[in-house]
C-alpha cells in the first residue's frame, strides 16, 4: 500500500487549530489559499481570546498576546506599529535585527532613524519596506500588526486625503499584491474597531480580507464564566442567586471583559450577585460600551395604561404572546408607527416594552461632525445590537434619525448611514431576534425603501380619540397618570363632546397647569384640589402648541401610510386616496412646504 503523503497549507495546522475562535480559523484559512496576506481584523478586537497555555489548560489572553503566542508563533519576525507606541517587536532579537537593518538605511538614505525611530505612518512604512523585502529575501517568515488603524488609513472621501493618507494608502495597497510579498511567508493584520472608521478604497480592495472578531455568544460566555469561576465554584454559590447558565442566558451583549467585570465583582469584592443587580449591571456595561448611542426602555406601564387605540393595543398583545411563545418567525421585522404629534407613539410602544418579555432599547443621536464617524458609531451599535438578540429597538424622529438614499448634501454620510440601517433591517435571519420600532409623525418624509415589506413590514397608525367613549377612556387615564381626583360628572363637557379635539399630551398639559392654579390659589400646597371649575378656566384657556394644518397633515399622512383599515378611525375608512392625495398636497403648497 503506497503511503500517505503528509497534509499541506490549512490540513496540516486543523487539529493544532480546532481550539481557535472562528475569526482565526477563518484567517487561517484564507491565508492557506496563498493568495491573500493582508487582513482587517475589527469588531470586539478589545476583548479577550481563549487559548492554551503552556500546559494546554484552558486561559484567556489578550488579542496582541494571542497572535504573538498562536496566531504568528511559528514566525521568525512578529513586529507591532501604531502611532502612539511606534515600531515593537514581539523579542529582543527582533529589536536587535531592526536596530542593525535600520543602521544600515541611514548610511543608503543618509537619515538619522536609528538614533531616533520615526513615528509618523509614512516614514516608518518607508523604513518597514526596505526591511520587509531584505529579511523576505532572505527566507524570513514575517508577520506585521498596525493596531489603531482608523488613525493610519482614516475614513475620507478620495478628493479630501492628506498627502500622508496618500501615501500611506499606496504602502498598503502595494504590499497587498506585490509579488514578494505574496509568494513568501508575509502576513498583515490591521487592527480597528469600525470597519468604517477606515479608507474603504483599501477595505474593498479584492488583495483584503476583512475578518469580523465577534462579541461571544451564549455558549462562549457560559465557557469563559466556568473557567473563571474555575474552583471556587462553592464561593460562588454561596454570594449568586444566579447559577452560570442562567447568567451566560441574561448577557447577551457583554463581551469576556464585561463578564469578568462582574464576576470579579462577586468573587472579589463579595458583592451578592442578585438577578435585579445583574439587569442593572448589564445594562450600564452595554450603554458604556455604546457610547451612551443605546438607552435601554424601562417601564413598569404596561399596555392596561394605553387609553383609546384598541387595534393597535390587539396587535401589539398578539405580538407580545408571538414573542414569549418562542415563534419569531410569524414577526414582521418592524413597525412603523405613526400619527400627529401627541397621540402617544412614545408611549405606546413604551408600554410594550413592558409585556414583550425581552430588552428594549432606545436609538439616540449616534451623528458626528467628523468624518467617518458617525458610520463608525452605527456600525457599533449594530454590533452591539446582533449580540443582544432577542431585542427590540424603537427609534423616535425616525425621519430625521435615519438617513435618505437620494441626501447627498452631507457629504453622503446620510446615503451611508441609510445604506448601513437598511442592510440590517432586511437580514431575515433577524426576524423575531430583532424588532424595529420606527416613530414618526411625517412618515412621508422617509425614504420608501425603510417602509417597505422585509424591513418596517407593518404600519401602525395611531389618531386622537374620535369617539366620546375613546375620550372618556383617555380622560380616565390622564387623571390617573396626574393623580387628579374627579368624577366623570364633574369633567367638564369640553373635554368630551368632541366640539375640540384634545390629545393626549394635550390632556395631560391642562391638568398640570390646573393643578398649577388650584396649588396658587390655596392657602396651604399641599391640601390644593382641582375642582370643576378651576378645570373648565384651565381649558377655555387653553391653546394647543400646534396649528390645525400641521395636525391635519400628519392625519393624512398616517392615513396613506397605514396597513390595517381596522386602524383607521371611521371618518377615513371610506376616503377614496386620491382624495387625500390632492388634500396633502394642498396643504403643503399652502403651507409652503
Amino acid at each position: 500500500m503506497a503511503k500517505k503523503s503528509a497534509p499541506t497549507g490549512f490540513a496540516a495546522v486543523e487539529q493544532y487549530i480546532a481550539y481557535y475562535p472562528e475569526w482565526a480559523k477563518e484567517l487561517a484559512r484564507k491565508y492557506f489559499t496563498k493568495t491573500l496576506n493582508q487582513f482587517i481584523l475589527y469588531g470586539n478586537v478589545r476583548n479577550l481570546v481563549p487559548s492554551l497555555d503552556e500546559n494546554d489548560n484552558p486561559t484567556y489572553i489578550s488579542l496582541r498576546e494571542f497572535l504573538i503566542q498562536d496566531l504568528f508563533a511559528g514566525r521568525d519576525i512578529i513586529l507591532f506599529y501604531d502611532r502612539s507606541a511606534g515600531i515593537q517587536f514581539g523579542n529582543a532579537e527582533s529589536q536587535k535585527d531592526f536596530n542593525r537593518a535600520l543602521s544600515g538605511y541611514d548610511t543608503i538614505f543618509g537619515t538619522d532613524y536609528a538614533q531616533k525611530v520615526p513615528k509618523d505612518p509614512v516614514r516608518v512604512f518607508a523604513v518597514l519596506e526596505n526591511y520587509f523585502r531584505l529579511r523576505l529575501a532572505d527566507g524570513k517568515r514575517v508577520a506585521v500588526i498596525m493596531d489603531y488603524a482608523e488613525t493610519l488609513i482614516p475614513m475620507s472621501e478620495a478628493g479630501n486625503l492628506s498627502t500622508e493618507d496618500r501615501n500611506a494608502l499606496v504602502f498598503l495597497q502595494r504590499w497587498a499584491h506585490d509579488p514578494l510579498f505574496l509568494n513568501r511567508d508575509f502576513t498583515l493584520c490591521l487592527v480597528a474597531e469600525s470597519l468604517t472608521a477606515l479608507n474603504q478604497q483599501l477595505v474593498q480592495s479584492p488583495y483584503t480580507a476583512e475578518i469580523k472578531i465577534q462579541i461571544p455568544e451564549e455558549p462562549q460566555r457560559l465557557t469563559f464564566i466556568k473557567w473563571y469561576i474555575g474552583k471556587r465554584t462553592a464561593d460562588f454559590k454561596k454570594l449568586s442567586e444566579v447559577i452560570p447558565e442562567t447568567l451566560a442566558q441574561n448577557t447577551a451583549g457583554l463581551n469576556y471583559i464585561q463578564l469578568r467585570t462582574i464576576l470579579a465583582d462577586v468573587l472579589e469584592n463579595q458583592h451578592p450577585l442578585t438577578f435585579d443587580f445583574l439587569i442593572k449591571r448589564k445594562k450600564e456595561l452595554i450603554e458604556a460600551e455604546a457610547f451612551g448611542m443605546l438607552e435601554f426602555v424601562e417601564t413598569d406601564y404596561s399596555l392596561d395604561m394605553v387609553a383609546g387605540h384598541r387595534e393597535v393595543k390587539k396587535h401589539l398583545r398578539e405580538a407580545a404572546v408571538a414573542l414569549k411563545s418562542g415563534r419569531p418567525d410569524v414577526m414582521p421585522m418592524g413597525y412603523l408607527v405613526n400619527g400627529p404629534v401627541g397621540t402617544g407613539k412614545t408611549f405606546i410602544i413604551t408600554c410594550f416594552a413592558g409585556e414583550i418579555g425581552v430588552p428594549m432599547v432606545k436609538l439616540k443621536n449616534f451623528r458626528s461632525q467628523w468624518q467617518g464617524q458617525t458610520e463608525a458609531n452605527l456600525e457599533r451599535i449594530l454590533a452591539l445590537l446582533q449580540a443582544m438578540t432577542p431585542v427590540a429597538v424603537m427609534i423616535d424622529e425616525a425621519d430625521a434619525m435615519l438617513g435618505d438614499r437620494n441626501n447627498q448634501g452631507d457629504s453622503g454620510v446620510s446615503n451611508r448611514v441609510f445604506g448601513q440601517i437598511a442592510s440590517f433591517m432586511s437580514n431575515s435571519k433577524n426576524r423575531g431576534k430583532i424588532l424595529w420600532f420606527l416613530l414618526t409623525a411625517r412618515p412621508d418624509l422617509m425614504p420608501i425603501d425603510l417602509k417597505r415589506q422585509g424591513r418596517a413590514e407593518e404600519h401602525l397608525a395611531l389618531f386622537y380619540p374620535s369617539t366620546r367613549e375613546d375620550r372618556e377612556e383617555l380622560l380616565t387615564v390622564t387623571m390617573k397618570k396626574t393623580k387628579t381626583v374627579l368624577s366623570m360628572e364633574e369633567v367638564p363637557e369640553t373635554f368630551l363632546n368632541g366640539e375640540a379635539t384634545f390629545s393626549g399630551a394635550d390632556m395631560e398639559a391642562i391638568f398640570t397647569r390646573a393643578k398649577f392654579r388650584a396649588v396658587s390659589r390655596s392657602e396651604k400646597a399641599t391640601d390644593a384640589k382641582i375642582t370643576k371649575e378651576i378645570l373648565q378656566e384651565t381649558i377655555d384657556d387653553f391653546i394647543p402648541p400646534t396649528y390645525p394644518m400641521e395636525v391635519e397633515l400628519q392625519n393624512l399622512a398616517a392615513v396613506m401610510e397605514c396597513t390595517s383599515k381596522q386602524l383607521l378611525p371611521e371618518k377615513y375608512r371610506n376616503m377614496k386616496r386620491e382624495e387625500i392625495l390632492q388634500r396633502i398636497e394642498q396643504i403643503k403648497r399652502l403651507m409652503g412646504i
